[in-house]
């Protein structure tokens, strides 16, 4: 996914090296990041490392005599499993996160389980009924923890092989420790066994690295939905005229290659011979087709609509203007992907320390001499009473109910962190087009046309798929017209719709662009009627940006499009504007306003818009927006109307502040639990107890947010 970076990389680099790249699904946060980058780079032989954590790859530039089996075997002495990656950048298998949902699965399943016997031994079973239902607990529980806790175990256990920690080896050390304990009350007859906690707190570790693994299964989608964009070859023209199909990784500038209307362009180029009209909304935004003529600048992914073309190639491969903005979003997204949610960094520091508390605990409780057992048993409730459900679960079951909220609501959260980001948002910037605009051409005045002359128009219009023909359809089609009967009907490429109609010729002539509106001529024999076309306001725009002020956003908008039509929407919502902003352009706008303290909250449709989705602070799209608007986005609203954006920004800020109480509620509880434990007072019966009804109460306050979203 960064190959263009890479290469750009080393074009700049003095000396003559060679990048090879590796998967390391270890890395967790940015201390993985910086042990790695640091402990390769200090090689003389290696060049530069660097983590993408999005995708959890490392892309080394080394010296051609350094082997890559060599790097692979430095990255696993600093404590991480690693695979080196196929020859195409792009081909990471999405197996990892499938891994972990059947992880949390068997989890779950078996911790339902566990509990159920849980509770009839809280409830008073004694003697060989107690005993059965540890031994039962057991069966299940032991299976469940060698299965789901794999991910955490084979990372401790490969840190731990050369002499270094991570996060993952104070969780196997707590796992293992309490599992050996409950084994040794089951095979004693004990009266108490853990194995539910076991099970809980693995639950709920693999449910965050689950939500983790997702959120960069999107950020590789969003890339390769936009790399898709591109046709995979195209037919090549030789000396003779003759035609070959030629794949697009080996298309060559000044290779001829002839695109077909309905094709995608598979480079960029230069007309040479012929003219067509263009699908450029994924470049530009706007919806109307852009009539290209011999000698116009065409663009790889854009879509011919209308008539063959030669075109003279001038960029292909990682060099055309899809795979610069695929380079942006990729860059954009690795800045963001630093981020890292509360509930992480205080998990960071707090496992650590708890797992320290409870080694202390033992040890003093040994030189105290109450024994072995009786340490070993207030070790283990020190660590299930401050085992961190309640603070795991502060942040994502708050953002779980919210999300909820709002997906009654239309709108879509595809990321746990957005919300936290949403609410920290202080402006936003606007695409036009699709975004503040439904995007579709809409007709205006169509009132002035007669019966006849509407049954005529939406015969023509329903024949055709032009965008113009699109809407002047589900405008008649609205107010039930019944079209004519048109024999004869033709289509001409750049013209229009022609027909015939009880002998009268009738046409649906092609669209004109003026600087703020469309139009297009009805014609029924030698009448002529024009019908004008506009991209009509989205609903509750203005209400919207009065809420979103009231929040403590302000707005801007930001544009592909002309100037004309920038400045008819920004004068009718009231909102300053940029137009004819390219992509690198909307980019910069987002990275100079964060640079100077601004949290961006972008909301665009287009894939122009994908670099600065990806790039701003938070981001939203609408349903009708490309494939790659709504990958790169955080969230999608589904509604026609406006006010969904508010919405989403007024419940994340309610959303942290549910998640402040969680954070209050859950390390409150720890305050009075542990020196609880520590003092012997709570057996681990007690502390399973006390951490479940701490993860129940942390889960209720977030239930409060069922009614956020209004």
């Amino acid at each position: 996914m960064n190959a263009v970076a890479d290469l750009d990389a080393l074009k700049a680099d003095s000396k003559d090296a060679i990048v090879s790249r590796f998967a390391v699904p270890a890395i967790r946060c940015a201390g993985c990041i910086s042990k790695i980058e640091n402990g390769l780079v200090g090689a003389q032989d290696i060049v530069s490392a660097r983590v993408n954590f999005s995708t959890k790859q490392v892309a080394v530039s080394h010296l051609p005599e350094l082997r890559e089996d060599e790097i692979k075997r430095r990255i696993e002495q600093l404590g991480f499993d690693v695979q080196i990656l196929a020859e195409n950048p792009l081909a990471e298998e999405k197996g990892g996160t499938d891994r972990l949902i059947r992880a949390l699965a068997v989890a779950g399943f078996g911790m339902m389980n566990i509990m159920l016997l849980s509770v009839s031994v809280w409830s008073g079973a004694m003697g060989a009924t107690r005993d059965l239902f540890h031994w039962i607990s057991a069966l299940i529980a032991i299976p469940v923890i060698l299965y789901s806790g794999r991910p955490f175990f084979s990372s401790a256990f490969m840190a731990l092989r050369y002499g270094r920690t991570n996060m993952d080896v104070p969780i196997t050390v707590g796992i293992i420790l309490a599992t050996g304990l409950s084994l040794f009350e089951t095979m004693t007859s004990g009266a108490h066994a853990y194995f539910e906690s076991v099970v809980m707190l693995i639950f709920f570790l693999l449910a965050g690295r689950v939500l983790d693994g997702m959120m960069r299964d999107r950020a590789r989608d969003g890339i390769s939905a936009l790399l898709k964009q591109t046709a995979p070859g195209a037919m090549v023209l030789d000396d003779h005229g003759a035609t070959r199909w030629v794949n697009a990784k080996d298309l060559r500038p000044d290779m001829r290659m002839v695109v077909a209307a309905g094709d995608n362009l598979a480079a960029d180029g230069i007309i040479e011979q012929g003219n067509s009209n263009f699908d450029f909304s994924l470049m530009t935004g706007e919806s109307e087709p852009q009539s290209k003529l011999s000698g116009d600048l065409v663009l790889a992914g854009t879509l011919n609509l209308t008539a063959p073309v030669t075109v003279r190639i001038t960029a292909a491969g990682e060099d055309t203007s899809l795979s610069d903005i695929a380079r942006l979003m990729d860059e954009a997204g690795q800045q963001r992907s630093f981020y890292v949610r509360v509930a992480d960094k205080a998990a960071r520091y707090y496992a650590p320390a708890v797992h320290s508390l409870a080694l202390l605990a033992f040890i003093f409780w040994m030189f105290a001499g109450v024994g072995w057992h009786q340490s070993l048993l207030i070790s283990v409730a020190v660590l299930i009473i401050t085992c961190p459900c309640a603070l795991g679960l502060a942040v994502p079951a708050a953002q779980v109910v919210a999300s909820g909220a709002l997906l009654r609501k239309g709108v879509m959260i595809k990321d746990g962190s957005a919300l936290e980001r949403l609410a920290e948002a202080d402006h936003a910037l606007f695409d036009k087009t699709g975004t503040l605009t439904l995007g579709r051409a809409v007709p205006v005045n169509l009132d002035h046309l007669s019966l006849q002359q509407k049954q005529v128009a939406l015969a023509l219009a329903q024949a055709s798929n032009h965008p113009v023909s699109k809407g002047i359809r589900a405008a008649l089609l609205a107010q039930n017209i019944v079209p004519v009967q048109i024999e004869g009907l033709e289509e001409v490429p750049g013209e229009g719709m022609s027909g015939n109609w009880d002998g009268v010729v009738v046409a649906l002539g092609k669209p004109v662009k003026s600087e703020d509106h469309l139009s297009c001529q009805l014609r029924i024999d030698d009448l002529q009627v024009d019908i004008e076309l506009q991209d009509e306001i989205r609903p509750d725009v203005a209400e919207a940006i009065v809420r979103l002020k009231a929040l403590g956003l302000s707005a801007s908008i930001i544009s592909g499009d002309n100037s004309a039509s920038v400045a008819r929407i920004s004068n009718a919502v009231g909102l300053t504007a940029k137009a004819e902003a390219s992509p690198q352009e909307k980019l910069q706008a987002i990275t100079e306003l964060g640079a100077s303290g601004s949290k961006i909250l972008m909301v665009g449709d287009g894939l122009n818009d994908g670099p600065a989705l990806a790039a701003a602070h938070v981001s939203m799209a609408p349903g009708s927006a490309s494939d790659v608007g709504q990958q790169a986005a955080d969230a999608v609203f589904t509604s026609d109307s406006f006010l969904p954006v508010a919405l989403a920004v007024q419940t994340a800020q309610r959303t942290m502040q549910i998640v402040r109480q969680n954070f209050a509620l859950a390390i409150g509880y720890n305050i009075l639990a542990v020196p609880l434990a520590l003092t012997g007072m709570v057996t681990p019966l007690i502390a399973a107890i006390a951490m479940s009804l701490s993860s129940l109460i942390v889960v209720g306050n977030a239930l409060r947010l069922n009614g956020a979203a209004k």
